[in-house]
C-alpha cells in the first residue's frame, strides 16, 4: 500500500454528558493515529450549531489535529452565515465543508433556499475562501444526489463548487466499489481534477443503515442484507460481519490505489480504528507501514 495513504473521520456534536462521553473517548482513541483532519457536522438547519462550534473549539484548543466544521446554507441568511464563518476562523479552523444541506422539512422535501441567504454549496463554498480563505472540502454522489435527475447534471454542480474553490470532495457513503470507480471515471472526464475522497459508513446497524441510504439514494447490494438476516438479537457477530464488509471493501480500494479514506465514525472509534490499522495506519504514523 502507499506510503502516503491518509485517513480522516466524521464526528457528530454530542447532545448529552454520556453522548460527549462516547465522543471524546473516540477522538482520544482516534487522534494518536495522525489523520490528516477530522471533521464535525453542522445539523439540518444549523441546528447543532453551537454545539458544532463547541465541538470544534474543543477539539483545537486540546489536540494538535486539524478540524474541518461542516456548514450548510439551511435556515440562514448570508450574514448570519458569515458571522459563523468569522466565529470559525477566530477559533482556529481553517477548513470548511461547504454543503447546501437538507431541506428544513427533511430529506426527501423540495429544497428552496433561504430568503437571503446563500443558494447552493457552491456559493458556500465561494465566500468561505473570498471571506478568510478557508481550506474547502465539499460533498460528493457516486450514485448521484437523490435530487438531480441524472449525472450530468450532479457533475456540473461538482464543476462549479471546484469552481469556486473547493479543493476536495468526500463522497456519500457507498457498498458498491464499481459505483465509485464509474464515477471517478465520469468525473475525471468532465475535467475534474480534485481528490474524490471515499466516504465509509461501517455497518453498525443494519436496520438504521437501510433507513439511512434510503434517504440519501445510496444502494445496499443483496449480499450485505442476507449477511446480516437473522442477527438482531446476536450483537457479536453482527459486529463481526461488519468488520468483514467494511475490512473488504476498504482494502479493495486501496489496491486499486485510493490514497485517501474518510471514516463516518457515529462517534465510535473501535471499527474506524481496526480498518486504519489494516490499511497498514500505525499511532503516531498517519502512514502505511507496509
Amino acid at each position: 500500500m502507499s506510503d502516503k495513504l491518509k485517513i480522516s473521520f466524521e464526528f457528530f456534536p454530542p447532545k448529552t454528558e454520556k453522548m460527549s462521553e462516547q465522543l471524546w473517548s473516540a477522538i482520544e482513541q482516534l487522534v494518536p493515529l495522525g489523520p490528516d483532519f477530522v471533521s464535525v457536522t453542522y445539523g439540518a438547519g444549523g441546528s447543532t450549531r453551537d454545539r458544532t462550534h463547541q465541538t470544534v473549539s474543543r477539539i483545537i484548543e486540546e489536540t494538535h489535529v486539524p478540524v474541518a466544521a461542516h456548514l450548510t446554507t439551511v435556515n440562514a441568511t448570508k450574514d448570519e452565515i458569515n458571522q459563523v464563518l468569522d466565529d470559525y476562523w477566530n477559533a482556529g479552523v481553517r477548513h470548511i465543508v461547504a454543503l447546501r444541506g437538507d431541506p428544513p422539512g427533511g430529506v426527501g422535501e423540495k429544497f428552496e433556499a433561504t430568503e437571503g441567504g446563500y443558494y447552493n454549496a457552491a456559493e458556500l463554498a465561494k465566500a468561505a475562501t473570498d471571506r478568510h480563505g478557508f481550506e474547502v472540502s465539499v460533498g460528493c454522489y457516486p450514485e448521484k444526489h437523490p435530487e438531480s435527475p441524472d449525472f450530468a447534471l450532479d457533475i456540473e454542480l461538482l464543476k462549479q463548487k471546484v469552481d469556486a474553490g473547493a479543493t476536495r470532495a468526500i463522497t456519500q457513503f457507498f457498498f458498491d466499489n464499481d459505483c465509485y470507480f464509474r464515477y471517478v471515471d465520469m468525473v475525471r472526464k468532465a475535467g475534474i481534477t480534485i481528490p474524490i475522497v471515499p466516504g465509509i459508513m461501517p455497518v453498525n446497524n443494519f436496520g438504521a443503515l437501510t433507513r439511512m441510504a434510503g434517504l440519501c439514494g445510496a444502494t445496499i447490494p443483496g449480499r450485505i442484507g442476507r449477511m446480516f438476516e437473522n442477527l438482531d438479537d446476536d450483537p457479536e457477530t453482527r459486529e463481526l460481519v461488519a468488520a468483514t464488509l467494511a475490512a473488504e471493501q476498504c482494502l479493495d480500494l486501496a489496491e486499486h490505489g485510493i490514497e485517501h479514506f474518510h471514516f463516518y465514525t457515529l462517534n465510535r472509534a473501535k471499527m474506524a480504528y481496526a480498518l486504519s490499522h489494516m490499511l497498514g495506519v500505525r499511532p503516531n504514523s498517519g502512514n502505511s507501514q507496509d
